[in-house]
């Protein structure tokens, strides 16, 4: 394959320009702020220009990576990590610092709402300019106009000034645009994320119909899963460096492992902060919500959540073991209680509620203090977060001990991309049945 695109060491800096008094008072001000930090709103972003009091920033750092004609490759990472710049030096839009881009095609690039768009001119007007600034004459413009429209779907505004449309709107028309001018090189930025899921779904399909055709694709987005579905490759940026480059599930996967840790970090400490979480019941799962009820012959005191070493957690990944403890006490012998864990997602999805007897698990009677542990060996939740309730009923499950009711909080991070989809992981294995006899090909689905 020939290249389609070439980053040789590629390195782009801005410079932020801290705003200027404009009365003495700012100044006086500023002077005493001045060995402290800076506002953000106190600055502006730049590729050059002098003033005062600047600072250099820089996009990107020496990134090197190539794109072969025909691949779809993803570009993820954190907010500010360098990936619309990537987008931008492609497109030409700005000049890299130092280094080297070489793009080999006609490229249609959707990187910012209205981005190359006249606000005083119309939507149909906006079509014939965008189209004649990648190249295009009016007679190759007039065939692919109605497409256009239709696609976009706005025959009613089409002949609206764009300064009116809203941001949908707008991202709608750059897409059909973009996408319709039958680009050699397509830039995708993460602004499909501002239509509805209608739209969405529609640029998607519109952009695995190009992919077909051969159409070099760079896809900009947060949602993994679609970077995991979508691309060939991706690359990971984070800071202005390339973190990895390679297949698209490695990498997703890797990202992931990175996210899942900083998340675990942060939830550790947000704990960590809860004057609840070693008061009264420190080694108890944080509560979620106070409420409770029951006749109290039998009171659930603690609620444990480990892993399968044993460990006390609150965060889980998919596909791991996950044991829910229960702690109880009962002040005089009961006899034939009933256990139940119950989970909901944090939008009031109900997922399951297992109990005892549910489960056949027959309990002839307990007395005084005790535990009892419901193992999950492969949990099946995909990324979330979740509440659980947990309950001791009599053997007809209608005389209530003790019940609280969506009163602890544990989340499950994704072990993959397919991890972020549906509401839980299915378990299964394929099965090819053909004239050559029936062959096993995977083990889970």
């Amino acid at each position: 394959m020939s290249t389609a695109i070439r980053f040789d060491h590629v390195s782009k800096r801005f410079t932020l320009h801290h705003q200027r008094p404009r009365s003495f008072q700012e100044l006086v001000i500023q002077t005493f702020k001045r060995d402290g930090a800076v506002s953000g709103q106190d600055c502006e972003m730049t590729e050059g220009g002098v003033g005062q009091r600047h600072e250099e920033f820089w996009a990107l750092r020496d990134v090197s990576f190539t794109v072969d004609h025909g691949e779809t490759v993803g570009i993820i990472g954190p907010n500010g990590a360098g990936k619309s710049t990537a987008l931008k030096l492609i497109s030409r839009i700005i000049e890299p610092t130092s280094g080297e881009i070489e793009v080999n095609g006609r490229v249609g690039a959707l990187l910012e709402l209205g981005a190359g768009f006249h606000p005083d001119l119309s939507g149909r007007e906006n079509i014939y300019l965008n189209g004649s600034i990648l190249g295009l004459n009016r007679r190759e413009i007039d065939d692919r106009l109605d497409e256009i429209i239709a696609f976009a779907e706005l025959d009613r505004f089409i002949d609206m000034p764009v300064k009116h449309y809203s941001s949908g709107m707008r991202m709608r028309l750059g897409f059909s645009v973009a996408a319709h001018i039958d680009p050699e090189i397509l830039l995708v930025d993460e602004v499909l994320a501002v239509g509805d899921e209608s739209f969405q779904r529609k640029c998607l399909d519109r952009i695995y119909e190009l992919r077909a055709d051969g159409t070099t694709i760079v896809f900009v987005s947060h949602g993994i899963a679609s970077v995991a579905r979508l691309c060939h490759r991706a690359i990971w940026l984070d800071e202005g460096g390339l973190v990895v480059d390679g297949s698209a599930r490695d990498v997703t996967e890797g990202y992931l492992a990175e996210v899942n840790r900083k998340d675990r970090e942060r939830l550790e400490e947000e704990a960590a902060r809860e004057p609840s979480s070693s008061a009264s019941q420190p080694t108890s799962v944080r509560k979620a919500r106070p409420s409770r009820s029951g006749s109290g012959e039998i009171r659930v005191t603690e609620v444990i959540l480990l892993d399968r070493a044993g460990d006390r957690k609150e965060v889980f990944t998919s596909g791991e073991e996950l044991t829910i403890r229960l702690v109880f006490e009962a002040a005089e012998r009961v006899e034939g209680p009933v256990f139940g864990v119950a989970i909901h997602r944090d939008d009031n999805l109900h997922v399951a509620g297992p109990n005892t007897k549910v489960s056949e698990c027959h309990i002839p009677a307990v007395e005084g203090r005790g535990q009892l542990d419901f193992v999950i060996p492969d949990l099946p939740l995909t990324a979330g977060r979740y509440e659980l309730s947990v309950s001791a009923y009599d053997q007809t499950v209608t005389h209530k001990y003790d019940y609280h009711r969506r009163a602890f909080a544990f989340s499950v991070q994704p072990r993959s991309a397919w991890d972020t989809l549906g509401v839980m992981r299915l378990s299964g294995h394929w099965r090819l049945k053909d004239s050559a006899g029936s062959v096993c090909l995977s083990e889970d689905g």
